[in-house]
């Protein structure tokens, strides 16, 4: 399309501006095969001044300055946030989702591996036999080449720590979904459960209390309160989630991130910061933190149970329940702490769980264990609050407001990993068998019939979600309690101060008479004209007394009036208590 200029002058009236005007030849020959020419438009210069110089137009002209451009931002490396909060680096939108096993770097060149020293516990068992293995990176890979023993009808593999090396392997060896795969190694997923043809994958959030110690602290682990500062839990803390140098070798401290205890609630840490990213607790505050490490740090530091040197750690949990009636589950560091009670139950012949040799009830009693672990938190939130609500009650003030809000944030957080679990349980159990319990044990081993959740299980995952509803009931009242802590606070600060401003306002009015009386008789009036001036003392207080008595009747006779009514209201009340009192005696 050719613009053809011209310029139209009008002729009446003769001051009338003349105007530039474009016109577009719209024909366009649809026989030619090549593409329509491109519009040559040619626009007048002008500079400035004469631009400024032409009368008014009622049409909209362009503007003279330039329009802001907007440009995407491909690279976010350059940007300073936090390495738990976005993703890996090389990762890039549109990317290839998934990480395919049978490739060296998992179909992401430019994704960097990750890698770690793992501790890899495999628990063969059935009904007359159980037997546990432990492994290295290197031997469990090994391992996976090794056919199973006949004996055993159900196994569990247990890996503490994030590995690329043994992803893959356990990737390639069971046939894992790739998407599965890499939701493993972001650690920022929601809690969820997917199916896939020969495996179904399982992803929740593991929230313990924990207890800071240090590593030469042989105390007992029931010992809540410690003489380290409260900015200890800062110090261990800072860092987490940021990469670090692998572990020093010939360290023997390094290896073992918990000194775990098995009677105990609680998690004893060891302060080791050679400890690599996926061998490390993280708090609370730290995990799916956002990019402001500030506050991060802010939040740790003044956390409700920093003064007894306790912290909520999380960590992602990832399980896979297999066809072949096998479970592998992945974490990060707190492996042990549902390993040990899981193998005591499969030490011992006649248990549910070592009966039935069920890979689906198996998983029931990680995620029941998984849950268990909450429940001392909400313990520690009640008692603490407890402490709160009574300075509330004795002595409130702001500062309290500050650990109450502290306190929420927390609940809310761990609510928030908490709640999707009771969707979770309730997805397992509607994947239910249609087989009865009796057939679906005989078809447990057979891959053709895809991931069977047995009727048994069905049943006791009814016990897992009870667990998991009380918890989160009594972390909701938790935050209700908070939250009501700080109207009261509020109501109270507010009751004082109207208190206060009451009684100057009974002040001023008792002694605004006497202010006006005493300026009167202050002013200077000749003797002659103002003979009672020379009257004593007692003239002043003649007049002053009358009128403050008067005053107040008048300003405060709503007050007044209030106040009787309410003193005769209260006697009735004793009275007819009283009454009461003596009928119940008589009968």
């Amino acid at each position: 399309m050719e613009p053809i200029h011209e310029a139209e002058a009008s002729v009446s009236p003769p001051t009338r501006p003349v105007f530039n005007r474009v016109h577009y030849d719209l024909s366009l020959d649809t026989n030619s095969p090549t593409s329509p020419p491109q519009a040559d438009v040619q626009r007048l210069s002008r500079s400035d001044t004469a631009v400024h110089r032409e009368p008014f137009s009622p049409l909209r002209r362009r503007r003279s300055t330039r329009v802001a451009t907007f440009r995407t931002i491909d690279d976010t490396d350059d940007f300073d946030f936090d390495a738990t909060y976005t993703e890996r680096p090389g990762w890039q939108p549109g990317s290839e989702p998934g990480f395919d096993p049978n490739l060296p770097d998992g179909g992401h060149a430019s994704m960097p591996t990750l890698s770690a020293p793992c501790e890899i516990t495999v628990v063969d068992f059935s009904k007359d036999r159980m037997a546990k293995k432990h492994f290295d990176n290197d031997g469990f890979v090994s391992f996976l080449t090794e056919p199973k023993e006949k004996w055993a009808k159900c196994r569990w593999i247990n890996i503490n720590g994030l590995s690329w090396d043994v992803i893959q392997a356990v990737g390639a060896h069971k046939g894992l979904h790739k998407l599965a795969l890499e939701d493993i190694m972001n650690i920022r997923n929601r809690t969820k459960a997917d199916w896939y043809p020969s495996h179904a994958f399982i992803v929740m959030t593991l929230q313990k209390l924990v207890h800071l110690v240090d590593e030469d602290d042989d105390s007992d682990a029931s010992s809540l309160l410690s003489s380290r500062s409260t900015t200890k839990l800062k110090n261990l803390f800072r860092g987490f989630g940021r990469s670090k140098e692998s572990k020093v070798p010939g360290s023997g401290s390094s290896s073992d991130p918990e000194k775990r205890t098995v009677t105990k609630c609680m998690t004893e840490l060891s302060e080791t910061p050679e400890l690599h990213e996926t061998s490390m607790i993280r708090s609370l505050q730290r995990y799916h933190a956002s990019g402001n490490e500030i506050r991060t740090e802010y939040m740790e530091a003044n956390s409700i149970l920093a003064p007894l040197n306790l912290a909520v750690a999380a960590e992602q949990v990832s399980i896979f329940l297999t066809a072949d009636n096998t479970v592998i589950s992945f974490f990060e560091v707190s492996a042990g702490d549902v390993e040990r009670p899981i193998v005591t139950r499969l030490s011992n012949p006649g248990t549910v769980l070592r009966e039935s040799c069920d890979a689906s009830l198996l998983v029931q009693a990680i995620i029941d264990a998984i849950i268990d672990l909450a429940i001392p938190l909400t313990a520690v939130y009640n008692d603490v609050l407890g402490d709160l609500e009574l300075d509330v009650l004795t002595s409130p003030s702001i500062k309290q407001c500050k650990d109450l809000y502290i306190c929420i944030s927390e609940i809310n957080k761990m609510l928030r990993f908490l709640n999707p679990i009771d969707n979770l349980v309730n997805v397992l159990r509607d994947h239910r068998t249609s087989l009865t319990h009796e057939q679906a044990v005989l078809e447990l081993e057979n891959p053709a019939s895809g991931v069977i959740v047995t009727p048994m299980t069905h049943t006791y995952l009814g016990d897992v979600l009870d667990h998991c509803i009380i918890i989160t009931e009594a972390l909701e009242q938790c935050k209700q309690s908070s939250e009501n802590l700080i109207n009261l606070i509020f109501n109270t600060i507010s009751a004082n101060q109207n208190e206060s401003m009451k009684q100057l306002t009974t002040v001023t009015i008792i002694f605004l008479p006497l202010t006006f009386i005493t300026g009167f008789f202050g002013q200077n009036f000749p003797e002659e004209g103002f003979p009672e001036i020379r009257n004593g003392i007692w003239y002043f207080w003649a007049c002053a007394v009358p009128t403050a008595f008067a005053t107040v009747l008048i300003l405060m006779r709503e007050m007044i009036y209030a106040w009787f009514v309410r003193v005769i209201q209260r006697k009735r009340v004793l009275s007819n208590r009283k009454r009461n009192k003596a009928k119940r005696k008589t009968r």
